[in-house]
C-alpha cells in the first residue's frame, strides 16, 4: 500500500467529526463514549497538529442544536436519548467548541450541522472539499457505532479514498467498535494508525 501517495497533502484533508466538549469532552451527552474516546483524543490532536504543520486542510464538523430544537432530527432513539441528558450543543456554547487538545487555527474550516447522523449527508462537506481538490479524506472522531460509519459509507459512496486511523476513533463497547473497524469499515476504508499518517506526512 502507498499510503504516502493516499495522504498526500495535494488532495487530502483530515476531517473531525464531532471532536467536541458536548459529545467528547468533560460536557458529554454520553459520558460512557466520552470515556472510550480519552485515549483516542491524544492521537486526533497529533493528526490536526501533523495535517497543520504538512499543509492538509483540517475541517472540523460540528454537531449543534438550538435551544428550541428547530431544524434538528427527531426520528432516531439516539436523538431523544441525546435530549434526555440534559447537554445542549448550542451555538456558541462550551458544550459546542472542538475540544482543546485538538483546537481550532485560523487555517482550519469549521463546519456545522443541525440534523443527521454524519457529517457529509445533507451538509457542506462534499462541496467544501471538492473545492479544496481533495480525493482522500482522513476521518477522526466519533461514533464507529454511528457517525463514524455513517461518515465512511457516505463518504465512500461520494467517490472519495476514506482512510480510518483506528487509534483516532472511538465507539462503545470497544469490542464492538474493534469489530465493525475489522468486519465492516476495513471493506471500505484503509485503516491504519495515527503513527503511520503523521510519518507519510513528516515524510513528504
Amino acid at each position: 500500500m502507498d499510503l504516502a501517495g493516499l495522504v498526500a497533502r495535494e488532495h487530502t484533508a483530515l476531517v473531525t467529526q464531532e471532536c467536541q466538549i458536548g459529545v467528547i469532552g468533560e460536557q458529554a451527552v454520553f459520558p460512557e463514549l466520552a470515556a472510550a474516546a480519552r485515549s483516542a483524543v491524544g492521537n486526533m490532536a497529533r493528526l490536526a497538529k501533523a495535517a497543520r504543520a504538512s499543509g492538509v486542510p483540517v475541517v472540523h464538523c460540528l454537531a449543534l442544536r438550538r435551544a428550541d430544537g428547530k431544524g434538528a432530527s427527531n426520528n432516531a432513539r439516539i436523538f431523544g436519548a441525546a435530549r434526555k441528558s440534559g447537554v445542549v450543543l448550542l451555538p456558541g456554547s462550551p458544550a459546542a467548541e472542538v475540544v482543546p487538545e485538538i483546537g481550532v487555527e485560523e487555517t482550519d474550516i469549521v463546519l456545522t450541522r443541525y440534523h443527521g447522523l454524519g457529517p457529509m449527508g445533507g451538509t457542506d462537506l462534499d462541496p467544501v472539499l471538492r473545492s479544496l481538490g481533495v480525493t482522500t479524506v482522513v476521518g477522526v472522531g466519533v461514533s464507529v457505532n454511528v457517525g463514524m460509519t455513517n461518515f465512511t459509507m457516505d463518504a465512500v459512496n461520494a467517490g472519495y479514498q476514506f482512510v480510518l486511523p483506528r487509534d483516532a476513533v472511538a465507539g462503545v463497547p470497544q469490542s464492538y467498535a474493534d469489530a465493525v473497524i475489522e468486519n465492516t469499515l476495513s471493506l471500505l476504508a484503509t485503516v491504519v494508525t495515527t503513527e503511520d499518517v503523521v510519518t507519510a506526512w513528516e515524510a513528504a
